[in-house]
Protein backbone atom coordinates (compact mmCIF):
# COMPACT_ATOMS: atom_id res chain seq x y z
CA UNK A 1 0.00 0.00 0.00
CA UNK A 2 1.24 3.64 -0.98
CA UNK A 3 1.97 6.03 2.23
CA UNK A 4 0.07 9.13 1.13
CA UNK A 5 1.35 10.93 4.29
CA UNK A 6 3.26 14.24 3.94
CA UNK A 7 6.90 14.91 4.89
CA UNK A 8 6.56 18.53 6.19
CA UNK A 9 9.53 21.06 5.52
CA UNK A 10 9.85 24.45 7.57
CA UNK A 11 12.16 26.48 5.87
CA UNK A 12 12.75 30.02 4.65
CA UNK A 13 12.28 30.74 0.52
CA UNK A 14 15.59 30.37 -0.80
CA UNK A 15 17.05 27.32 0.45
CA UNK A 16 19.05 25.56 -1.95
CA UNK A 17 20.20 22.68 0.88
CA UNK A 18 16.14 21.87 1.58
CA UNK A 19 15.84 22.18 -2.40
CA UNK A 20 18.04 19.40 -2.88
CA UNK A 21 15.82 16.95 0.09
CA UNK A 22 13.09 17.75 -1.96
CA UNK A 23 14.08 16.74 -5.01
CA UNK A 24 15.01 13.11 -3.32
CA UNK A 25 11.81 12.72 -2.10
CA UNK A 26 10.51 14.06 -5.59
CA UNK A 27 12.12 11.04 -6.78
CA UNK A 28 10.74 8.93 -4.24
CA UNK A 29 7.01 10.12 -5.08
CA UNK A 30 7.01 11.51 -1.91
CA UNK A 31 4.19 13.95 -0.81
CA UNK A 32 6.07 17.12 0.38
CA UNK A 33 4.53 20.57 1.92
CA UNK A 34 7.02 23.23 2.43
CA UNK A 35 6.09 25.91 4.49
CA UNK A 36 7.38 28.94 5.96
CA UNK A 37 6.13 30.72 9.59
CA UNK A 38 6.96 33.71 7.82
CA UNK A 39 4.26 33.64 5.14
CA UNK A 40 1.03 33.09 8.21
CA UNK A 41 -2.11 34.76 6.91
CA UNK A 42 -3.19 34.54 3.17
CA UNK A 43 -0.44 32.49 2.25
CA UNK A 44 -0.42 29.95 5.46
CA UNK A 45 -3.23 28.95 7.86
CA UNK A 46 -3.62 26.39 10.56
CA UNK A 47 -6.67 25.35 12.20
CA UNK A 48 -5.91 22.66 14.90
CA UNK A 49 -8.29 21.06 17.15
CA UNK A 50 -7.98 19.12 21.12
CA UNK A 51 -10.10 17.26 23.00
CA UNK A 52 -13.37 16.31 20.33
CA UNK A 53 -11.80 13.69 18.37
CA UNK A 54 -9.90 10.39 18.31
CA UNK A 55 -6.91 12.32 17.36
CA UNK A 56 -4.56 14.22 20.12
CA UNK A 57 -4.32 17.01 17.57
CA UNK A 58 -6.77 17.57 14.63
CA UNK A 59 -6.86 19.71 12.18
CA UNK A 60 -5.16 21.14 8.87
CA UNK A 61 -2.15 23.31 7.65
CA UNK A 62 -2.58 25.43 4.42
CA UNK A 63 -0.48 26.49 1.82
CA UNK A 64 -1.42 27.84 -1.96
CA UNK A 65 -0.83 24.37 -3.23
CA UNK A 66 -1.25 21.96 -0.18
CA UNK A 67 -3.26 21.00 2.58
CA UNK A 68 -1.91 18.77 5.62
CA UNK A 69 -3.71 17.01 7.54
CA UNK A 70 -1.99 17.17 11.01
CA UNK A 71 -3.04 14.02 12.42
CA UNK A 72 -1.21 12.34 9.42
CA UNK A 73 2.36 14.20 9.04
CA UNK A 74 4.76 11.67 8.25
CA UNK A 75 7.94 13.64 9.00
CA UNK A 76 8.96 16.93 9.64
CA UNK A 77 12.34 18.26 8.17
CA UNK A 78 12.28 21.61 10.06
CA UNK A 79 15.32 23.41 8.30
CA UNK A 80 15.88 27.45 8.06
CA UNK A 81 11.83 28.56 9.10
CA UNK A 82 11.55 32.20 9.79
CA UNK A 83 9.09 34.29 12.13
CA UNK A 84 7.02 36.29 10.97
CA UNK A 85 8.50 40.03 12.40
CA UNK A 86 5.39 42.14 11.91
CA UNK A 87 7.27 45.16 11.09
CA UNK A 88 4.14 47.17 9.78
CA UNK A 89 2.67 46.68 13.37
CA UNK A 90 4.25 49.33 16.28
CA UNK A 91 6.95 47.29 18.68
CA UNK A 92 3.87 46.28 20.78
CA UNK A 93 1.48 44.69 18.75
CA UNK A 94 4.78 43.18 16.66
CA UNK A 95 5.98 41.66 19.80
CA UNK A 96 2.12 40.42 21.13
CA UNK A 97 1.80 39.26 16.92
CA UNK A 98 4.74 37.29 16.76
CA UNK A 99 4.39 35.24 20.31
CA UNK A 100 0.61 34.72 18.82
CA UNK A 101 2.23 33.05 16.30
CA UNK A 102 5.53 31.29 17.67
CA UNK A 103 3.11 29.97 20.29
CA UNK A 104 0.01 28.86 18.18
CA UNK A 105 1.57 27.83 14.85
CA UNK A 106 4.62 26.34 16.83
CA UNK A 107 2.67 24.69 19.44
CA UNK A 108 0.21 22.68 17.40
CA UNK A 109 3.40 21.51 15.62
CA UNK A 110 5.12 21.07 18.77
CA UNK A 111 2.38 19.10 20.22
CA UNK A 112 2.26 16.40 17.13
CA UNK A 113 2.97 12.87 18.29
CA UNK A 114 3.32 11.22 15.36
CA UNK A 115 6.06 12.38 12.86
CA UNK A 116 9.53 11.70 12.87
CA UNK A 117 11.58 15.61 14.07
CA UNK A 118 14.48 16.65 11.68
CA UNK A 119 15.40 17.89 14.27
CA UNK A 120 13.07 18.86 17.05
CA UNK A 121 13.48 22.83 17.58
CA UNK A 122 12.85 22.54 20.79
CA UNK A 123 15.74 19.69 21.15
CA UNK A 124 17.51 21.87 18.58
CA UNK A 125 17.56 24.89 21.06
CA UNK A 126 18.72 22.37 24.13
CA UNK A 127 21.82 21.35 22.00
CA UNK A 128 22.77 24.47 21.30
CA UNK A 129 24.43 26.10 24.32
CA UNK A 130 27.96 26.36 24.08
CA UNK A 131 28.56 25.05 27.65
CA UNK A 132 26.26 22.42 27.47
CA UNK A 133 28.44 21.15 24.67
CA UNK A 134 31.70 21.08 25.97
CA UNK A 135 30.62 19.56 29.29
CA UNK A 136 28.59 16.50 27.03
CA UNK A 137 31.98 16.34 24.29
CA UNK A 138 34.60 15.51 27.49
CA UNK A 139 32.02 13.32 29.11
CA UNK A 140 31.84 10.92 25.90
CA UNK A 141 35.63 11.00 26.17
CA UNK A 142 35.96 13.46 22.83
CA UNK A 143 39.26 15.81 23.10
CA UNK A 144 38.19 19.27 23.68
CA UNK A 145 40.49 22.39 23.65
CA UNK A 146 40.86 24.01 27.04
CA UNK A 147 38.11 26.94 27.02
CA UNK A 148 37.29 29.25 29.39
CA UNK A 149 33.85 31.28 29.69
CA UNK A 150 33.75 34.62 31.76
CA UNK A 151 33.45 37.84 32.03
CA UNK A 152 36.10 38.63 34.36
CA UNK A 153 38.83 40.20 32.38
CA UNK A 154 41.45 39.13 35.03
CA UNK A 155 40.28 35.13 34.49
CA UNK A 156 40.49 36.20 30.75
CA UNK A 157 43.51 37.94 30.78
CA UNK A 158 45.04 35.18 33.08
CA UNK A 159 43.83 32.37 30.60
CA UNK A 160 45.12 33.69 27.31
CA UNK A 161 48.48 34.62 29.49
CA UNK A 162 48.82 30.44 30.19
CA UNK A 163 48.43 29.78 26.60
CA UNK A 164 50.54 30.11 22.91
CA UNK A 165 47.34 31.42 21.29
CA UNK A 166 43.64 31.96 22.11
CA UNK A 167 40.82 32.77 19.87
CA UNK A 168 37.31 34.55 21.17
CA UNK A 169 34.56 32.77 20.14
CA UNK A 170 30.62 34.01 19.91
CA UNK A 171 28.34 31.77 22.28
CA UNK A 172 25.65 32.05 19.66
CA UNK A 173 25.47 33.59 16.07
CA UNK A 174 23.09 36.89 16.36
CA UNK A 175 22.45 38.76 13.29
CA UNK A 176 23.94 41.96 13.71
CA UNK A 177 25.12 44.89 11.26
CA UNK A 178 27.63 47.99 12.37
CA UNK A 179 26.85 51.30 10.36
CA UNK A 180 24.72 49.01 8.30
CA UNK A 181 27.30 46.30 7.23
CA UNK A 182 26.78 42.83 8.26
CA UNK A 183 29.09 41.61 10.92
CA UNK A 184 30.20 37.63 11.61
CA UNK A 185 31.18 36.01 14.39
CA UNK A 186 34.46 34.74 13.33
CA UNK A 187 37.01 32.83 15.73
CA UNK A 188 39.10 35.65 16.32
CA UNK A 189 42.71 35.63 17.94
CA UNK A 190 42.75 37.67 21.08
CA UNK A 191 45.36 38.75 23.28
CA UNK A 192 45.83 40.09 26.95
CA UNK A 193 46.12 43.97 25.56
CA UNK A 194 42.52 43.64 24.08
CA UNK A 195 41.02 42.59 27.15
CA UNK A 196 39.41 45.65 28.77
CA UNK A 197 36.27 46.42 31.49
CA UNK A 198 33.85 45.64 28.48
CA UNK A 199 34.01 42.15 29.00
CA UNK A 200 32.69 42.45 32.38
CA UNK A 201 29.18 43.15 30.57
CA UNK A 202 28.44 39.49 29.04
CA UNK A 203 30.08 36.18 29.39
CA UNK A 204 33.11 35.63 26.53
CA UNK A 205 34.11 32.24 25.65
CA UNK A 206 38.56 32.11 25.15
CA UNK A 207 39.79 28.92 23.75
CA UNK A 208 43.46 27.81 22.96
CA UNK A 209 44.34 27.58 19.10
CA UNK A 210 44.34 24.05 18.13
CA UNK A 211 47.63 23.77 16.25
CA UNK A 212 45.70 21.53 13.47
CA UNK A 213 46.43 20.96 10.45
CA UNK A 214 42.91 20.47 8.79
CA UNK A 215 39.43 20.65 9.34
CA UNK A 216 36.68 17.67 9.21
CA UNK A 217 33.23 18.58 9.21
CA UNK A 218 31.16 15.25 10.26
CA UNK A 219 27.59 15.78 9.26
CA UNK A 220 25.25 12.57 10.99
CA UNK A 221 21.73 11.74 9.55
CA UNK A 222 20.22 9.25 11.23
CA UNK A 223 22.78 6.77 11.47
CA UNK A 224 24.88 7.32 8.53
CA UNK A 225 28.03 9.06 8.90
CA UNK A 226 29.58 11.55 6.11
CA UNK A 227 33.12 12.63 7.42
CA UNK A 228 34.64 15.32 5.13
CA UNK A 229 38.40 17.09 5.76
CA UNK A 230 38.99 20.76 4.85
CA UNK A 231 41.93 21.97 3.25
CA UNK A 232 42.40 25.43 4.08
CA UNK A 233 45.64 26.51 6.13
CA UNK A 234 42.75 28.99 8.06
CA UNK A 235 42.48 29.42 11.55
CA UNK A 236 38.58 29.89 10.52
CA UNK A 237 38.11 28.01 7.05
CA UNK A 238 34.37 29.48 6.87
CA UNK A 239 36.23 33.11 5.85
CA UNK A 240 36.80 31.65 2.47
CA UNK A 241 35.62 29.13 0.62
CA UNK A 242 36.73 29.56 -2.30
CA UNK A 243 40.35 28.41 -0.84
CA UNK A 244 39.31 25.02 -0.05
CA UNK A 245 39.89 21.69 -0.85
CA UNK A 246 37.37 18.53 0.31
CA UNK A 247 37.91 14.90 0.78
CA UNK A 248 35.78 12.53 2.02
CA UNK A 249 37.75 10.47 5.26
CA UNK A 250 36.59 8.02 8.04
CA UNK A 251 36.63 8.48 11.46
CA UNK A 252 38.17 6.17 13.80
CA UNK A 253 35.22 3.90 15.34
CA UNK A 254 35.88 5.14 19.07
CA UNK A 255 34.78 9.11 17.84
CA UNK A 256 32.04 8.07 15.46
CA UNK A 257 30.29 6.06 18.32
CA UNK A 258 30.76 8.96 20.38
CA UNK A 259 29.22 11.46 18.05
CA UNK A 260 26.67 8.89 17.62
CA UNK A 261 25.69 9.44 21.56
CA UNK A 262 26.26 13.06 21.59
CA UNK A 263 23.22 13.28 18.83
CA UNK A 264 21.47 10.72 20.93
CA UNK A 265 22.40 12.63 24.33
CA UNK A 266 20.09 15.44 23.43
CA UNK A 267 17.41 13.48 21.13
CA UNK A 268 18.92 14.65 18.05
CA UNK A 269 18.66 12.35 14.68
CA UNK A 270 21.19 14.75 12.89
CA UNK A 271 23.46 17.46 13.38
CA UNK A 272 26.76 18.97 12.20
CA UNK A 273 30.28 18.70 14.23
CA UNK A 274 33.24 20.63 13.38
CA UNK A 275 36.57 18.97 14.42
CA UNK A 276 40.46 19.91 14.05
CA UNK A 277 43.17 17.77 12.71
CA UNK A 278 46.66 18.51 14.41
CA UNK A 279 49.52 17.23 12.71
CA UNK A 280 49.51 13.64 14.82
CA UNK A 281 46.31 13.18 13.50
CA UNK A 282 44.63 13.92 16.79
CA UNK A 283 41.13 15.08 16.75
CA UNK A 284 39.95 17.94 18.87
CA UNK A 285 36.01 18.38 19.17
CA UNK A 286 35.28 21.83 18.57
CA UNK A 287 31.37 22.53 18.06
CA UNK A 288 27.94 20.93 17.20
CA UNK A 289 25.60 22.69 14.86
CA UNK A 290 21.97 20.74 15.31
CA UNK A 291 20.97 22.02 12.03
CA UNK A 292 24.30 23.02 10.14
CA UNK A 293 24.54 23.46 6.81
CA UNK A 294 25.98 20.45 4.38
CA UNK A 295 24.69 21.14 0.93
CA UNK A 296 27.86 22.20 -0.98
CA UNK A 297 29.83 19.55 0.47
CA UNK A 298 27.71 17.14 -1.23
CA UNK A 299 28.37 18.82 -4.16
CA UNK A 300 32.07 18.94 -3.70
CA UNK A 301 32.47 15.68 -2.86
CA UNK A 302 29.71 13.66 -4.43
CA UNK A 303 28.65 12.70 -0.79
CA UNK A 304 24.83 11.11 -1.02
CA UNK A 305 23.85 13.74 1.93
CA UNK A 306 20.59 15.13 0.44
CA UNK A 307 19.66 11.13 0.17
CA UNK A 308 19.74 10.36 3.35
CA UNK A 309 17.70 13.03 4.44
CA UNK A 310 15.58 11.61 1.90
CA UNK A 311 15.55 8.08 3.30
CA UNK A 312 15.31 9.09 6.94
CA UNK A 313 12.40 11.22 6.00
CA UNK A 314 10.56 8.97 3.60
CA UNK A 315 10.97 6.32 6.78
CA UNK A 316 9.64 8.83 9.28
CA UNK A 317 11.02 6.51 12.10
CA UNK A 318 13.98 7.39 14.10
CA UNK A 319 16.61 4.76 13.71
Amino acid sequence: MTDERPVLVATEADDLTADMVITELNRRDVPVARFNPAEIGAALTVSARFGSCPALVAGQLRTPSRTVDLAHVRSVYWRRPVWPAFGHLGPDDARFAAAQVRYGLGGTLYALDGPLWVNHPLRNAAADYKPAQLAVAQRLGLTVPPTLITNSPDEARSFIARHDQVVFKTLRWTPCRRDGVPVTGWADPVTTDEIDETVTLVPHLFQAVVDKVADLRVLVVGREVFVVRIESGMLDWRKDYSALSYRAVDLPDRVEKALLAYLDHFGLVSGSFDIAVDKNDGLWWLELNPNGQWGWLEESTGLAMSAAFADLLTQGVAP
